[in-house]
């Protein structure tokens, strides 16, 4: 408010310097917490699956993220096809829920350029096992053009082994 007038001012040169963020931790805050919805809600149902996904860590440090999430169980509705198709719709999702996360990470992440991202399976006893990794840039194109949903991964930066469509776990040394 100014001396002379009783109106409010809404003029930027009136906020006191101390309640100004000059670290630019609101700003990470800001866009972490957008990553986050952003994931929750885009994510929420997948394409051949209703099954959330879960996420398991979120890490970001010094322009750098980490994140790992648990792939979509297979739909309810897949329990009356095959065992062999259910298992590929659920592979054909977690490799389109990786392209999505992929552009949800750098379009909410602004300062950031590099990611890696890990994707697990629920294995038959509750473990989990990797399916798919990626050493991910921001800068690494977007391939749109490319038809082969697991091509268009290939080039992304996902790694991932692939038998018969339906995706096999990551050996250790896939993971490097």
């Amino acid at each position: 408010m100014s001396a002379i007038s009783p109106t409010p001012s809404f003029d930027r040169g009136g906020v006191p310097s101390r309640w100004k963020d000059r670290s630019g931790l609101a700003e990470y805050l800001r866009e972490v917490s957008l990553f986050l919805k952003g994931f929750r809600r885009k994510l929420r149902v997948g394409e051949h699956s209703r099954a959330p996904l879960r996420l398991i860590r979120f890490h970001l440090d010094h322009g750098t993220i980490w994140c790992d999430w648990v792939a979509r169980e297979p739909d309810p509705w897949d329990a009356m096809l095959p065992a062999r198709i259910g298992r590929r719709h659920v592979s054909l999702q977690a490799l389109k829920d990786a392209i999505e996360a992929r552009s949800l990470i750098f379009g909410a992440l602004q300062e950031s350029d590099y990611a890696q991202v890990r994707v697990y399976r629920l294995a038959g006893d509750n473990s989990l096992e990797t399916i798919i990794f990626g050493s991910l840039r921001r800068h690494g194109g977007s391939f749109r053009h490319v038809h082969s949903l697991v091509m268009r991964a290939k080039l992304l930066g996902f790694r991932f082994r692939l038998q018969d469509e339906i995706l096999e776990p990551l050996r250790p040394e896939d993971q490097i």
